[in-house]
């Protein structure tokens, strides 16, 4: 028996942004080469992020908040693989001058980051200046974010929106994070309603799923048998459920307990 957790591949929002990807790559000549690709938080877009770039050799950066143009050069040249320069207008003729030579597309994860007039205009010099294929992946007001800048928002080639997380996702989802136990259609119906479109909620619930199937000595379960225990939604937990958490995990009813207590007080 082949124990080896399936791939994130089949995934929608992965298949969307390999589509986008290439459809940006493959334009025809004339057309603008940057695109975005926008959700919710927890719906797999970084996931995603990762199997696009290994697909098309891409180099990827996730931004952080605490970037700034210097921070984020340096960090772009680290991933061609190019030692920076000592100022901004230098290190983007680099990054330019690397995505000519290479023509492999930069992501850029997390990009509401670059949401200012500085940082956002930086990617249009670099874009500008190798006209190479550029995507920008963030969250969901990344659009409207960028129509504050014409110069920018003119240049998208495509906006794709990530979709919620179904059933078929969640298949594949119990495969990796329910690997040993078998997770009934009904449960996992439930947990994609409960989840809300989350990827990442429903990653969470089968994990634990697996792990009452396991503590109850079984190698499947089913909605009658994950019974009343509480389900990852994203809400702060409740007084009722935390004797539930309690059970499944001490370690977690604690801390739970204490930020409650820090609250109240």
């Amino acid at each position: 028996m082949d124990d080896t957790p399936p791939t994130l591949a089949p995934l929608r929002n992965v298949a969307a942004l390999i589509g986008l990807v290439d459809r940006v790559i493959n334009r025809d000549l004339g057309l603008p080469g940057m695109a975005t690709f926008h959700g919710p938080s927890g719906w797999g877009k970084t996931s995603a992020v990762t199997i696009a770039a290994n697909e098309f050799q891409a180099y990827s950066v996730q931004m952080k908040s605490v970037w700034n143009q210097t921070f984020l050069c340096r960090q772009i040249l680290f991933e061609l693989g190019v030692k920076p320069k000592a100022t901004i207008p230098v290190m983007v003729e680099q990054i330019a001058a690397q995505l000519v030579e290479t023509d492999r597309p930069l992501i850029i994860d997390d990009a509401q980051y670059l949401a200012n007039k500085r940082m956002i205009d930086m990617i249009r010099d670099i874009y500008e200046s190798c006209q190479t294929t550029v995507i920008l992946v963030g969250e969901q007001d990344l659009p409207q974010t960028l129509t504050r800048w014409e110069n920018v928002h003119g240049r998208m080639y495509d906006w794709v929106e990530a979709v919620p997380c179904d059933v078929a996702d969640a298949r594949f989802l119990a495969g990796v994070y329910g690997h040993g136990v078998t997770i009934a259609d009904d449960l996992l119906e439930k947990i994609v309603v409960v989840a809300g479109g989350s990827a990442r909620h429903v990653a969470k619930n089968c994990s634990r799923a697996r792990e009452i199937a396991l503590g109850k000595g079984r190698d499947a379960i089913d909605l009658s048998l994950w019974g009343k225990q509480p389900f990852f939604t994203g809400d702060l937990p409740t007084s009722a459920n935390r004797a539930s958490v309690h059970r499944l995990d001490p370690a977690a009813a604690r801390r739970s307990d204490a930020a409650a207590r820090r609250k109240s007080a």
